[in-house]
């Protein structure tokens, strides 16, 4: 590697400083066997598991790339499904941490999960307004329901019946038929967005939450049902004319979309209105588990809870009522009036669905979850706008709950944007402020050591000797703090508007302020006596003032301390000699403001950052330009060099950090990884680190490695990145607009599928390679007449000396569940006829029966007109249904022998642990007796 330039390659090492992130929901979940003590939250493009009690991260769930938009837990409570931006879903094991399971089908953002009672499927909804059903056993999908015109927002199945009932954006609910895949009713009784959607009442209720501030409430009545108890409908009135059918029903609120009545499965009559105290629309509507307590949110901070009172409260409550009733009705005719009248009671759904209380955060509500636990104490947690998780509880049975909040989670993270970051010295300590606090971060641990509230933070450093860290405000002060005591030891109005910038002299003896003032001024610091104490402190004192004609945005001293940049909002950098501020060099050639600059160890090179997307490197001894790099898509909002080098990094508004070789005008490589624009960013002293701040409310570390990085070999990954995106989006239609034909089935086209359809093609090729040998070796052995050694394939050596047709049952085994029908759509046919004839082979030799028949059966689907219309295929597929039949009713019969032998397990221990209940018991029966009996000779001894 003589003549190239080596770099070392810089990697994301860590995501610390958020506690949860906005776009997806919090949701309590079950580890250790322990209930409502921790929660998982979506952290970026992670997923946070907290402990509530100690306010502890405990656990990490790695994401890749894509930001999290939704989570569910399983029924089971060991697995926790996560939805992505990108409309990936991975099932994470919350045992090891892992994501074994992938399924990719939709196109865009997660918007709901929802598990079925046992937890055997999955339903996801999405942005691009497709439900898809998931077999999570089986690790695949199993049919996409389309029908949906705007983005779903929530899915729920039904517990007795096979149905599903979703709600979208498009006003409509509509109820689908899981045998027959198919919606056979849609509800139009809203004018605006569902937002929410809730069953409750055992099923028979549904409330629905939409963009007003009334929670609808829809009776369920299943006809089958209707049927059995023979009532008279009104729906089902044979002479009614369809015109009186569609009044009767929009009178109901639900005008109903479907065929004849008769067809229907059940019926949704409008039972009337809940009305919230927030004024705008649902956020989120939820029931815990128990189905007894409802809560809802708007876009504030206050969550509505209603309580759902069962079938025995309410004949309470109606026999209470007629009582009164009854009594009212005996004094009016005592009064003289005619004799008892009809007494007549009505249930209104009030009556039925009480409000308990609100909770009130500390701010905007993004998500909730509730828990109720076994002692009927509510637990509610929640993860709010500034970054911040809080869980009250509270007591619903009693007449005035009141909530109490029990803890939060605070210390990990800022409640608003982190504006400034500096590394110590000693690359340990790391500092990031924000608008309301300042925070001290040790870097190998990532934990927050020490946390001080200040005024808006907008730059800071640390005071030479890492003791105390140095401020700028928007309001123009100085804030200088003592790190061991957490102190604020002196606040300095420095400048009249807000102070921009600072930047510490090389001599470590004084530093320079840059404000919206026109000013720059310089500072030194000075040991004061305190009144109070006897020790001395530090304080600092302002020497120089240098006025300009306009706001400073960045100050930077050059090493030698002999010039001073100063960058202007007239888009110039302007630079002065320190000694006696005369004007030296202007450097201009910026179209917008320059926000960052820097200037190289050896002070050879200043590097310019500015709003207009651009990065020049310029010489300081002439102010020549040496070159002009289009840096990012949007404002370059940071820029810095590496120390003892001529690279720098840059941060920009379009979610990238970059670094460059200022020498060579080379871009090295890209950092990615933040969802938002990057406001700020520090290298370390040592080069080895750079921590970045976002919009995303999330810092992360990156840490230089030992390993080289080639320029060419960069760019080259860039470019397969490239491809592996843009393989995705083939299928897209190229005029705006255009539908293509459904996609039936429930994958999507990725580079996973394709490269599993390319293993398959390969095996196949090496198969007819290997077969023709083998023919090639029987001849020239006959030929020879003796036996002739036949080379191995090395792949076949690998996989320890396998035939052909089993190294291709290993690479169909190889290939993930969730993948198969994917890369089998993209395999072309002209494998297919080998395909079916090595199937034949496996069925008959009995291996792996399920998997093959899923894969024949796929094939058969899609390729079925090629294949009946081919002579050549007839006889295979005579075989296939003859070996696949009675290979097929083996395995059951296989399943259902060790169903039976289970059953007999199951039935033998519940035999054994009745016995174990019942000695259990005598054992503590005799035990009571003893100690009853020791009591009273005490008593005896005792009289």
């Amino acid at each position: 590697m003589g003549l190239t330039k080596q770099y070392l390659r810089y990697v994301a090492s860590a995501v610390f400083g958020i506690i949860g992130s906005q776009k997806g929901n919090i949701v309590f979940v079950t580890l250790r066997g322990e209930k409502g003590r921790y929660v998982a939250v979506p952290a970026c493009e992670h997923v946070f598991i907290w402990d509530l009690r100690k306010g502890e991260k405990i656990l990490i769930l790695q994401g890749l790339k894509q930001e999290v938009t939704c989570l569910c837990p399983s029924p089971d409570g060991l697995h926790l499904a996560v939805g992505y931006e990108d409309g990936s879903i991975r099932i994470f094991s919350l045992l090891s941490g892992e994501g074994n399971v992938t399924f990719n089908g939709h196109k865009a953002a997660i918007t709901t999960l929802k598990y079925d009672q046992l937890g055997g499927r999955l339903a996801s909804g999405s942005k691009d307004t497709d439900v898809i059903v998931w077999d999570v056993i089986n690790e695949s999908g199993l049919y996409r329901l389309k029908g949906h015109k705007d983005a779903i927002t929530q899915a729920l199945f039904l517990r007795e019946k096979n149905l599903l009932v979703t709600s979208g954006k498009d006003t409509m609910v509509k109820w689908w038929d899981l045998d027959t895949q198919h919606c056979f009713k849609t509800m139009v009784g809203h004018r605006t967005e569902v937002w929410g959607l809730v069953l409750v009442s055992e099923e028979k209720r549904l409330i629905t939450g939409a963009s007003d501030s009334e929670l609808r409430v829809w009776d369920i009545a299943y006809l089958q049902e209707i049927e059995d108890l023979e009532e008279p409908d009104p729906k089902k009135i044979k002479g009614s004319s369809p015109g009186i059918q569609d009044t009767l029903e929009a009178e109901d609120g639900t005008f109903e979309m479907d065929e004849a009545p008769e067809d229907r499965i059940l019926s949704c009559r409008k039972a009337g209105s809940i009305m919230r105290e927030g004024r705008d629309r649902v956020v989120n509507l939820a029931v815990e588990k128990t189905g007894r307590i409802l809560a809802c949110h708007g876009t504030d901070s206050v969550l509505e809870l209603f309580c759902i009172l069962s079938k025995e409260e309410i004949q309470k409550k109606m026999d209470k009522k007629m009582k009164k009733a009854r009594k009212k009705a005996k004094l009016h005719s005592c009064k003289g009036e005619e004799e008892d009248p009809e007494v007549n009671v009505e249930m209104s759904l009030q009556d039925e669905i009480q409000r308990v209380t609100n909770i009130k955060t500390s701010a905007k509500i993004k998500s909730f979850d509730l828990i109720h636990s076994p002692q009927g104490e509510l637990k509610a947690v929640f993860l709010l706008q500034n970054n911040l998780v809080e869980l009250y509880s509270l007591n619903p049975s009693l007449p005035t709950p009141q909530p109490v909040r029990t803890s939060r989670i605070t210390i990990a993270g800022h409640r608003s944007d982190v504006r400034t970051l500096s590394f110590s010295s000693d690359n340990i300590a790391v500092l990031s402020a924000a608008a309301d606090s300042i925070k001290i971060w040790n870097r190998s641990t990532l934990q927050c050591i020490r946390t001080m509230t200040c005024e808006y933070a907008l730059c800071s450093f640390f005071v030479p000797g890492d003791r105390q860290v140095v401020i700028g405000t928007k309001t123009g002060k100085l804030q200088l703090y003592d790190l061991a005591s957490g102190n604020l030891l002196e606040t300095i109005d420095a400048h009249d508007g807000a102070l921009w910038s600072m930047s510490l002299s090389p001599d470590q003896r004084g530093f320079v302020t840059g404000g919206a003032d026109k000013s720059v001024k310089f500072w030194d610091f000075e040991l004061v006596k305190d009144e109070n104490s006897t020790q001395k402190r530090l304080s600092v004192t302002q020497t120089r003032t240098l006025q300009l004609d306009e706001d400073v945005l960045c100050v930077s001293y050059s090493p030698n301390q002999k010039l001073l940049a100063v960058s202007l909002l007239d888009c110039t950098v302007k630079i002065f000699y320190v000694d006696t501020l005369k004007f030296f060099l202007s450097l201009y050639g910026h179209k917008l403001p320059v926000i960052c600059m820097d200037i190289s160890y050896d002070g050879a090179l200043i590097a310019t950052g500015s709003a207009d997307r651009n990065v020049k490197i310029w010489g300081l001894d002439f102010g020549d330009c040496h070159k002009s790099l289009f840096a990012h898509d949007d404002s370059v909002m940071y820029l810095q060099f590496v120390p003892k080098s001529h690279l720098f990094f840059t941060a920009g508004k379009d979610h990238k950090i970059k670094q460059w070789d200022a020498d060579k005008f080379e871009h090295i490589q890209t950092l990615e990884g933040h969802h938002q624009e990057i406001w700020c960013l520090a290298v370390s002293p040592s080069g080895d680190y750079v921590v970045s701040s976002s919009h995303d409310k999330s810092l992360r570390l990156w840490e230089r490695t030992r390993e080289p990085l080639i320029l060419e070999e960069e760019r080259e990954m860039e470019r397969e990145a490239e491809y592996e995106e843009s393989v995705a989006k083939e299928d897209q239609p190229a005029v705006p607009g255009e539908t293509q034909g459904d996609s039936y089935f429930t994958g999507k086209k990725t580079i996973e599928t394709v490269k599993a359809a390319e293993r398959i093609m390969e095996a196949i090729e090496l198969y007819r390679e290997e077969t023709a040998k083998m023919k090639e070796h029987k001849a020239i052995c006959k030929a020879a007449g003796k036996e002739v050694p036949l080379p191995t394939n090395p792949i076949l050596m690998a996989y320890g000396s396998i035939s052909p047709s089993a190294y291709v049952l290993e690479i169909f085994k190889g290939i993930r569940s969730s993948e198969l029908e994917e890369s089998l759509l993209v395999l072309p046919f002209s494998y297919v006829p080998d395909i079916l004839k090595l199937f034949n082979e496996f069925i008959q030799l009995g291996s792996d029966v399920e998997l093959i028949c899923r894969c024949l059966f796929f094939l058969l689907r899609i390729h079925f007109g090629q294949i009946t219309s081919n002579q050549m295929l007839v006889p295979v597929i005579e075989k296939l249904r003859e070996t696949t039949i009675s290979k097929v009713s083996q395995v059951r019969d296989v399943i259902g022998f060790n169903m039976a032998g289970l059953d007999y397990l199951k039935r033998e221990c519940e035999a054994k642990s009745e016995v174990m209940f019942f000695a259990d018991a005598t054992s503590h029966l005799e035990e009571k007796k003893r100690k009853r009996k020791k009591r009273e000779k005490l008593i005896l001894t005792l009289t």
